[in-house]
């Protein structure tokens, strides 16, 4: 029996330690090995809180892996085989900040957690943290492979292939969007589509979409659905995809929200105003402490509530089904472990001449293969120039910001800025990142 050590570092986390536990103990080819778990979190009560879920779910299913936790980031590593990251600090407080002061100084960003200038903040904040779990790998498990959902996953990926030897895929089920606006556009199960998708995390465009069944191009067909469409049909989500369709030639993924972060006039298709509102004259809520609600979009019309504020508590771990999620980090492990062969929609690791027309050493999102041999990026059709274009900005970006840290480059921070589509002022820009500065300095390098 082949022992498989799995270390899922960020276990306290809500949005991926619970479904990656599921997934790694309802896996039927990890049941033919001896599996150890080993859940890490900084924080204490939220480590106990994931390790008491996974004994119960273990005990649920019958399961006989060894599971343990940790605060110690170098024992937790030791010997490791899988490493699955899924961190942040104090992620809404941050995220208001990413959100509002950018746009304080005349940065129409929207999001503000992958793209725009609040995605380069965001990235650089957990660039040390990501950077240093790699470098502990490099010392503690060097052959060991790092699975990451932690955002902004094309930066941060950028960050570990340029500053360490560690071999890292990030993981996104972005695409999975994307491929329901289709079906639903298409009026077919989703499950009947094939597609093939490329670009860089949360900016991914497909290149192909066909009939599973029967191999036919269902390009033609979207572009009549989408002729025939009210303008106002899921507009928040959409709107912005029909005039990138018809003005780029693809369809993007996975909803304005998140691509509309690497567009200019991309607030033109979002009810932005919305995300993190709150009064002003009440005091900024990072000197308040107290931090607005976190919009994702407005789907499920969120302002459809009581007029008096209700309270809610946190769910309950084991009130969510024991059943398997659809994010790849298991299935990767599986093809890796178990030579179990996988396809893989999509897929954050080094070009290396997958997108013909992108750098190659730049961070992109293709589909991809794993199996006993490893893990490959697919070989993709070059991108439409226009498309190209956007994305090659982004590259630029990202190694900058990537240099920008390891050389504590205030300088290097600012070419990056000022490259940002969404900056529209030399003086406004100095400010804000003079102010980003000081707001998070004791989550950023000190720049010089």
């Amino acid at each position: 029996m082949k022992d498989v050590k799995i270390v899922l570092v960020g276990a306290g986390s809500r949005s991926f330690g619970p479904g990656s536990v599921r997934d790694v103990l309802l896996s039927e080819p990890l049941k033919e090995c001896a599996v150890q778990l080993v859940l890490m979190d900084i924080v204490q009560e939220h480590l106990d809180d994931s390790l008491e879920y996974a004994r119960w779910a273990k005990e649920q299913l019958g399961h006989d892996a060894q599971i343990s936790a940790t605060t110690d980031l170098r024992a937790a590593l030791d010997g490791a085989d899988f490493v699955i990251t899924a961190i942040e600090v104090d992620r809404f407080f941050y995220w208001a900040q990413d959100f509002h002061v950018p746009r304080k100084y005349g940065c129409r960003q929207v999001y503000g957690e992958n793209g725009g200038v609040g995605g380069i903040f965001h990235a650089l904040r957990n660039m040390g943290p990501m950077v240093e779990i790699a470098h502990t790998m490099e010392e503690a498990c060097p052959q060991a492979r790092l699975l990451n959902f932690t955002n902004p996953e094309s930066k941060l990926c950028e960050a570990v292939t340029r500053l360490t030897s560690v071999e890292t895929a990030g993981l996104c089920h972005g695409i999975f969007m994307g491929q329901e606006q289709i079906a639903r556009m298409l009026d077919m199960p989703q499950e009947d589509l094939e597609t093939v998708a490329c670009g860089i995390n949360h900016f991914t465009w497909f290149e192909q979409i066909r009939d599973r069944r029967t191999g036919e191009d269902l390009y033609p067909h979207l572009r009549r659905a989408e002729r025939k469409g009210d303008w106002l049909s899921d507009w928040h989500e959409i709107g912005m995809a029909r005039v990138l369709l018809r003005r780029f030639g693809l369809w993007p993924s996975p909803a304005v929200n998140h691509y509309g972060e690497y567009i200019r006039w991309a607030n033109e298709f979002i009810a932005d105003e919305l995300q993190y509102f709150y009064d002003p004259a009440d005091g900024e809520p990072w000197e308040t402490g107290i931090v607005p609600e976190f919009v994702y979009s407005l789907t499920g019309n969120p302002t459809d509530r009581p007029w008096r504020p209700e309270e809610h508590e946190a769910p309950d771990l084991k009130d969510a089904p024991l059943q398997q999620s659809s994010e790849l980090a298991v299935p990767i492990i599986e093809a890796l472990s178990c030579g179990a062969a996988r396809e893989l929609d999509a897929i954050n690791v080094p070009n290396r001449g997958a997108i013909p027309n992108l750098p190659d050493d730049m961070v992109v999102e293709v589909p991809g293969v794993a199996d006993a041999d490893g893990l490959r990026a697919c070989q993709l059709e070059p991108l439409p120039e226009a498309i190209a274009a956007l994305l090659r900005v982004q590259g630029s970006i990202h190694k900058l910001i990537v240099e920008a840290f390891a050389e504590q480059s205030k300088d290097k921070l600012i070419q990056a800025v000022l490259l940002d589509p969404t900056v529209d002022s030399y003086r406004g820009a100095i400010a804000m990142v003079d102010e980003m500065c000081r707001l998070q300095a004791d989550m950023l390098p000190e720049f010089k």
